[in-house]
């Protein structure tokens, strides 16, 4: 008598196949969704960190400098945030090197631009996170995140974080 040979070929079905590649490409799409967002916090993140620098810089330029924010003989700025150390600059955004590396490395972190105001006793600095909210740090130690664009966040009255 003659065996007949019933082995069926080991393998996956095209059907199986189908199934393990949607899988994995369902969980390939929720991991980039988290990983975006979690950019998005690390460079937010990044911005509030070098903004706690300024501050800090700014502080230190104000006890050296004779109680003012003001380099001598010059006069109260506003607008965009100097990037470029100069050390003939006209304000402290520009002359003091921490300053302008500090507000360079969170303008490059963030989104949407910065705005800097500088008089003899008060200063404020923005800088976009996302097209709609900036992060905004000025004299009073205020530290926070404003809904609006860079030069909208800082009042322009009191020239403070709104």
């Amino acid at each position: 008598m003659k065996k007949i040979n019933l082995k069926k070929e080991k393998g996956f079905t095209l059907i199986e196949l189908l199934v393990v590649v949607a899988i994995i490409g369902l969980l390939a799409s929720i991991t980039l969704g988290y990983l975006s967002n979690a950019k998005k916090r690390g460079e937010e993140t990044a911005v509030k960190s070098n903004l706690a620098t300024t501050r800090a810089a700014i502080e230190i330029f104000y006890l050296n400098n004779n109680s003012t924010y003001l380099p001598t003989g010059d006069i109260a700025v506003s607008g965009v945030c100097p990037l470029v150390y100069n050390a003939s600059g006209t304000n402290m955004f520009s002359r003091n090197k921490d300053v302008v590396n500090s507000i360079a490395e969170a303008v490059s972190r963030g989104r949407n631009g910065s705005y800097c105001y500088n008089s003899r006793d008060i200063w404020s600095v923005a800088v976009g996170v996302t097209p709609s909210t900036s992060w905004c740090v000025d004299v009073t130690g205020a530290a926070r995140l404003v809904n609006g664009i860079p030069s909208l966040v800082i009042n322009s009255t009191t020239h403070l974080c709104n």
